[in-house]
């Protein structure tokens, strides 16, 4: 298993510290510094179980990752020789800003730059997928945000629209035709890297909100499948009889998509209402197409398996355990957090 493996805390550890080191720093140097140590911390993780897929994509994420890096060090150089500073507020010169912003979507998977991410996750085992998805984007998310700090030009803006937009449609034309749940979550995640990237634009607090409800439902759906043994490979051939957690990832599903009232439903109602204040709603509509499109693989999803589950003929609720109430939780949280807390924010306005 992942979590009895000598070495994993030690490199989790690296991993986080990682991570906080580069959100801390205040120049781009050190956030340069806090990413190659959460990169180190990550790739061992990767490989624990030695299988040629993982090695294959561990390569190719430590590939991406340097190139990644490598823009970044660029860009921020090149600032660097202008003004003479590594302070991240400092950084004003278009061309630095546009390579440091081009390093920080390749280390994340934004369209344009996210031709590795669903290679790097079909190879991945359950737990990596599940950093990759949620821990690994939180600091070059937090870092756009500085982009706010500084003046934003309008070209420098339309690049962050047409970047976000193509994120969201990329994810959703992209999952259409998969039959392998990895691939399916790795063109999801893309989609909602669309939806964050727009939401840095308006409100920092904003961004923070979805980045937090979409964490809470990926693992909330990582529970479900573990608990309800569904291979990531490919969960349409998989013969399950476990009702209660096989339900609740299709639901959870459902609500990673945005349907409404779900928990997923907030967040981009969320983004939609900070960003209505801007002229930016041809970007939006096409955001919310791209959504659609994730909707619809989603439902695929959802039906396909409703179908294999009543062809079943054992179909089991299994034993009351403790995997089985924290899967009832999560379920609870995703179907009546959104109502909760659309009734708390109708409340409020009035």
């Amino acid at each position: 298993m992942f979590s009895s493996l000598p070495f994993t805390l030690s490199f989790f550890s690296i991993m986080v510290f990682g991570t906080i080191f580069s959100i801390s720093s205040s120049h781009w140097f050190g956030i340069w510094v806090g990413l190659e140590i959460n990169l180190i911390g990550f790739l061992p993780l990767l490989v624990y179980q030695k299988s040629m897929s993982e090695s294959e994509s561990a390569v190719k994420y430590f590939i991406t990752q340097a190139m990644g890096s490598s823009f970044l060090m660029f860009g921020s150089l090149m600032s660097y020789g202008l003004l003479f500073t590594w302070e991240v507020a400092a950084s004003s010169w278009i061309l630095g800003l546009i390579l440091i912003l081009a390093g920080l979507m390749t280390k994340t998977g934004i369209f344009p730059f996210h031709f590795w991410l669903p290679s790097v996750m079909a190879g991945l085992p359950r737990m990596s997928c599940l950093m990759l998805a949620t821990w690994q984007k939180i600091a070059p998310l937090f870092l756009m945000t500085t982009f706010l700090d500084s003046n934003l030009t309008y070209w420098l803006f339309m690049l962050f629209c047409i970047f976000s937009a193509g994120s969201s449609i990329i994810g959703g034309i992209g999952g259409m035709n998969q039959t392998q749940l990895r691939a399916l979550i790795a063109y999801s995640s893309i989609g909602h890297l669309g939806w964050m990237l727009f939401a840095v634009l308006h409100s920092s607090w904003a961004m923070k909100t979805y980045l937090g409800i979409y964490i809470t439902i990926s693992v909330c759906i990582f529970l479900s499948l573990w608990y309800a043994n569904v291979g990531l490979m490919g969960a349409m051939k998989t013969p399950v009889t476990n009702i209660l957690g096989l339900g609740s990832t299709l639901i959870m599903f459902l609500s990673l998509g945005g349907l409404p009232p779900m928990l997923g439903f907030i967040s981009k109602w969320v983004v939609i209402v900070t960003s209505t204040k801007s002229m930016s709603w041809i970007f939006l509509l096409l955001l919310i197409c791209g959504s659609l499109m994730s909707l619809f693989y989603y439902l695929s999803l959802f039906f396909s398996l409703f179908l294999v589950v009543f062809k079943n003929k054992k179909l089991l609720f299994k034993n009351y355990t403790k995997k089985s109430l924290i899967v009832s939780l999560s379920l609870l949280l995703n179907v009546f957090g959104g109502l909760f807390l659309l009734t708390e924010s109708f409340l409020y306005s009035v």
